[in-house]
């Protein structure tokens, strides 16, 4: 089993991040939707105010997968707010490249995700899975996550910037 290291993201690891998103999107068969820039990424969430945190999983330099990367995880997240129930934190993006999976590195960060919004006093920790997901779905099911569409009847809705632009111009 390799051994790794879960550790904030730093700037320089920005790269790494948008590789393990696109590696993500491409297996939710959604790459062309992904945009984001690595100056967008490190302007978002390396400056003053940043916009999300994000933990990645490191393996040490022997232990480097096929494609010859050590940032072989990440979890991005950033906090919110509900008003019946307080602060969350919504975990955005979550992923652990395959040759790495179901050796715990998940489950580790999971835990850390788990351990900073209970320091930081959210009430829940909110996230979105793709319903062809089935194996994240139980993943989560199994650490006792409650899918709020079946049991709440919650939808998700977007305004794309098009849209936005749209309802300003009126």
């Amino acid at each position: 089993m390799p051994s790794f290291i879960l550790r904030k993201a730093e700037s320089k690891d920005v790269s790494d991040i948008l590789r393990l998103i696109k590696e993500l999107a491409k297996f939710e068969e959604m790459e062309e939707q992904v945009i984001l820039t690595e100056k967008e990424l490190l302007e978002d969430g390396f400056g003053d105010h940043p916009f999300y945190h994000c933990y990645v999983a490191e393996v040490p330099k022997d232990q480097q997968s096929s494609e010859g990367y050590t940032v072989i995880g990440f979890a991005m997240y950033y906090f919110t707010y509900d008003p019946w129930i307080g602060k969350l934190l919504y975990l955005e993006d979550f992923y652990v490249m395959e040759e790495y999976r179901g050796l715990g590195i998940g489950s580790r960060i999971l835990k850390v995700l788990s351990e900073t919004a209970v320091k930081t006093r959210c009430s829940s920790m909110h996230f979105i899975v793709a319903e062809n997901n089935t194996q994240s779905i139980e993943f989560y099911k199994r650490r006792g996550a409650s899918d709020l569409s079946f049991e709440e009847g919650w939808r998700l809705f977007a305004f794309d910037k098009g849209d936005l632009l749209k309802m300003t111009a009126k």
